[in-house]
């Protein structure tokens, strides 16, 4: 302390040397200067602790950014597989039922399943593209990145969804149109 205060007394003497004599210049009490002096190094304290409280901050701020992505990731990974799973829910009922019906064509019935094992094709192959990139650390990836691509793919897979809950319903458009059309054709006439 008293070092601090003789380097700054120090200082104060080669700025304002002992025999510059000049009007009206403030005389200083030494109380004055040791409580300034007390208080400068009080403020730089503070500062510091602030410095330290700054960087906690960050620290924590990068740490809930973290947590955020991860949930997002696994909120992404959640919709996928949920959005699997009515895929899988359609192709063990509703495309059996069209395949199985007697109004649909036997020529059709290849067709039919080549555009349903396409979708879910797609969805296993989103599913590997999901699991590497979960496993490993694809291509050195933020978590932010890969977070971004399950979006994207939790965007693709509800388009897969959508597509098949489509066709489904054409499917069964075509079925209904074909039964109403049998049963006017076989209709007895009763003239």
């Amino acid at each position: 302390m008293r070092t601090k205060l003789l380097i700054l007394t120090l200082a104060l003497a080669f700025i304002f040397p002992s025999r510059a004599v000049a009007q009206g210049m403030p005389v200083y009490d030494n109380t004055n200067f040791v409580s300034l002096v007390k208080q400068l190094l009080e403020s730089g304290k503070q500062t510091a602790n602030l410095l330290k409280t700054v960087n906690f901050l960050k620290d924590q701020k990068e740490s809930l950014e973290k947590v955020n992505n991860v949930v997002r990731q696994l909120k992404a990974v959640r919709e996928i597989s949920r959005n699997n799973q009515r895929l899988i829910a359609v192709m063990q009922s509703d495309l059996r039922d069209i395949l199985n019906s007697p109004y649909i064509k036997p020529e059709e019935v290849q067709r039919i399943s080549e555009s349903f094992s396409a979708i879910v094709d797609n969805s296993l192959d989103t599913m590997d593209f999901i699991d590497e990139i979960l496993s490993s650390d694809y291509l050195k990836m933020s978590d932010a990145d890969r977070a971004e691509i399950l979006k994207q793919k939790e965007l693709e897979s509800r388009e897969m969804v959508s597509n098949i809950t489509t066709k489904t319903r054409r499917y069964r458009d075509i079925i209904s149109f074909r039964r109403m059309q049998d049963k006017i054709n076989n209709r007895e006439t009763a003239y």
